[in-house]
């Protein structure tokens, strides 16, 4: 933010840049259209000292980093990241935590979620780890018209 003041004995102008825009091309010719309204040789430019800029604060990234394991991601401004194949699986956990496989999803569908997630990951390499969770009965696994869907049993209350 820049403030400009002129003072001319006891008077005193003060143009501050949230009366308007003020970049370092035009903050020249402003304070010179400034001083032109004041009687010659009596103009004054005052400087304050300039504060550091203090950088933009995101209330919900440093709310982010208290989290373990928490990441931010805009699939429409970023490419996403590739995961490897042994990384599929606690991914996997986290679409799951999100209700994800709350409904039956095939291997599309998921790699699909992945990518809004920011994370890249090969169907084969989801279509594994999803497979192997199923025989262990992490999750449950059921064909449909010759594709497999994967899902967590819902619990229903008594």
């Amino acid at each position: 933010m820049a403030r400009i003041k002129l003072k001319l004995g006891e008077n005193e102008i003060e143009v501050d840049s949230r009366d308007f825009y003020v970049d370092n091309q035009t903050l020249g010719e402003i304070i010179e259209k400034i001083s032109n309204h004041l009687p010659e040789n009596h103009a004054k430019i005052v400087y304050e000292p300039e504060s550091a800029p203090k950088p933009v604060e995101n209330p919900t990234q440093f709310g982010l980093e208290s989290l373990e394991d928490a990441e931010t991601f805009e699939p429409e401004f970023n490419e996403p990241t590739h995961i490897a194949p042994n990384e599929v699986k606690s991914k996997l956990r986290i679409l799951e935590t999100s209700r994800f496989f709350d409904s039956p999803r095939t291997v599309t569908e998921t790699v699909e979620q992945l990518r809004e997630y920011g994370w890249a990951a090969s169907p084969l390499d989801v279509s594994k780890a999803l497979a192997k969770m199923a025989s262990n009965k992490e999750i449950l696994k059921n064909s449909h018209e010759n594709r497999a869907h994967y899902f967590v049993e819902t619990l229903v209350p008594n």
